[in-house]
């Protein structure tokens, strides 16, 4: 690993999840130092607990947060609105390993739906078309099922119930597939060895994420300076309006300060604002970027919720992969069904102790305890689309509440729009129906989880006023200064959002090493 000074001036990334460690192996491939700082710690595969709460308070973002809204997860979960990692690898060392695309019409959002009440939406200043070639890429790097010629994941038990079910409502998308799973050894990962729950930290490393790719091969390239448990509490900026420095507090609480010739900041689309607006000053009063009083507004989560199912036979939904399964059917825009955008269904297994807590919160009693002990009869699946993207959804920071570096937690405020309640009740009806259709006795509706897909807050805008970043991620008001991570996002579409992520880094990456190089930044 190399060692940069901190009064040397490097390309400093914040956070190593999807965009933060694919930007670092990117750059450093291309022979450009840098600095990843990463607020959690070095944990490794081997270093993973096989059971879920343990494995849950070992890798999960639990420092303060606070919610508020009217949304459920804020009387759910009131100080825990996302259920990320603070970890080396972020949040791909949790994630579900979802990879579809985003669709062309949804990059032109406020196009395709029009002007929809209460939402503000944007089109993206990028299309499909210019995204195609680093969708290859990442699902390259990725390892994707089903594309560029390599094989599906094999049906669990819960995807033969999900798959059956589609057949008989009359779906025709369905498939174990696209998952950055490998279903044979691909790119030095193994086969996947179908240990359920692996989304709480993949032992085996069959699963993607930068803690097995993308940060172990910039590390070896000898440009990168990788600085676990530093917590970065400001970025500062020159008399030009530059940002020039970056200052963390290590493990142990004391400041250091690394000067930056570029900043990159990708530390989720909470953290991310939440830092630019801890970052104010005479030139930005309101928050570094923020001229246009963009960062942190329009918060989108997706449009989500589950739905379990009981049979009079034994399902194991747990046996397997924990996402090994998609329908797509209705990932189309058809607004005759009441609302615009679409959304998937996918295959999802919970062990008992956290379906015990998400499958209804708080509840107890006769019908809680039928719901767990018919846990091995059980399948299920997860609801995800695209939720509208509104001006008053935020993050902010909190008036009263404090992490222990004393700074002002983020809070996160969110109510769902109209479109989103009428997509999430449609979708649980015909969820029901296709459990109905292969035999179900009985089926519930699961209300959305902590938020473990986290969008917009610093979107992308072809005009400065409209956003907080161009369609680089480079921030409108200060040259070197981008933003690597879901923020960027102008809206959600349905996709699960990684493959995205890690598109737009890879995209991002080439035009900051080409800039770089170039001497204009």
């Amino acid at each position: 690993m190399s060692t940069i000074a901190n009064d040397e001036k490097a390309v400093v990334i914040i956070g190593s999840g999807a965009g933060g460690g694919t930007l670092a192996y990117e750059l450093t491939k291309a022979g450009i130092p840098c600095v990843v700082l990463e607020a959690g710690p070095f944990l490794r595969n081997e270093d993973y607990h096989n059971n879920e709460w343990e494995a849950f308070k070992q890798m999960a973002w639990l420092d303060p947060r606070t919610t508020s809204g009217s949304w459920r997860v804020a009387t759910d979960f009131p100080s825990l609105p996302a259920w990320i990692v603070k970890a080396v690898g972020g949040t791909t060392t949790h994630w579900s390993g979802a990879t579809p695309r985003f669709k062309d019409y949804e990059f032109r959002a406020h196009t395709t739906y029009g002007d929809v009440a209460g939402a503000t939406l944007l089109d993206w200043p990028i299309t499909l078309e210019e995204m195609a070639p680093y969708y290859d890429k990442a699902e390259q790097a990725m390892g994707s099922s089903h594309r560029h010629g390599r094989p599906a994941l094999p049906a669990n038990n819960n995807y033969k119930v999900f798959a059956n079910g589609a057949e008989r409502v009359g779906y025709k998308l369905y498939a174990t597939g696209p998952y950055a799973t490998n279903a044979e050894p691909y790119d030095g990962r193994p086969a996947s060895i179908q240990d359920g729950f692996n989304f709480q930290g993949d032992k085996n490393k069959s699963k993607w994420s930068t803690l097995v790719r993308e940060i172990p091969r910039a590390l070896e390239t000898g440009l990168l300076d990788l600085r676990p448990e530093s917590h970065v509490v400001r970025i500062t900026h020159d008399a030009s309006g530059k940002v020039d420095a970056v200052v963390y507090a290590d493990k142990d609480g004391n400041l250091h300060q690394q000067a930056a010739r570029v900043v990159c900041v990708a530390g989720n689309s909470i953290e991310t604002p939440r830092l630019l607006l801890l970052s104010e000053s005479n030139w930005f009063p309101k928050g570094l970027a923020n001229s246009s009083d963009q960062v942190g507004r329009n918060y989108m989560r997706h449009m989500t919720g589950s739905v379990y199912a009981r049979f009079d036979k034994p399902v194991h939904m747990h046996r397997g992969e924990t996402m090994a399964g998609i329908i797509a059917d209705e990932a189309a825009n058809k607004p005759e069904r009441g609302f615009v955008g679409g959304y998937y269904m996918e295959t999802l297994a919970l062990g008992p102790s956290f379906l015990a807590a998400f499958a209804d919160p708080g509840a107890w009693g006769p019908d809680f305890a039928e719901i767990m002990d018919a846990y091995a009869n059980t399948a299920g699946m997860w609801i995800v689309g695209e939720d509208m993207p509104q001006a008053t959804n935020r993050v902010t920071l909190s008036e009263t509440v404090r992490d222990k570096w004393g700074l002002p937690a983020p809070n996160v405020h969110f109510d769902d729009h109209a479109n989103d309640v009428a997509m999430r009740n449609y979708a649980y009806e015909h969820a029901q129906a296709l459990y109905k259709a292969v035999g179900a006795i009985d089926s519930h509706r699961t209300p959305p989880y902590p938020s473990t897909h986290n969008l917009g807050t610093c979107r992308m805008s072809a005009k400065a006023g409209d956003g907080v970043v161009d369609k680089w991620g480079r921030a409108h008001d200060v040259p070197n200064l981008f933003v690597s991570d879901g923020s960027v996002m102008t809206t959600g579409a349905a996709a699960n959002p990684t493959l995205t992520i890690v598109a737009l880094a890879i995209r991002q990456a080439e035009y900051l090493s080409r800039e770089l190089k170039a001497g204009n930044i």
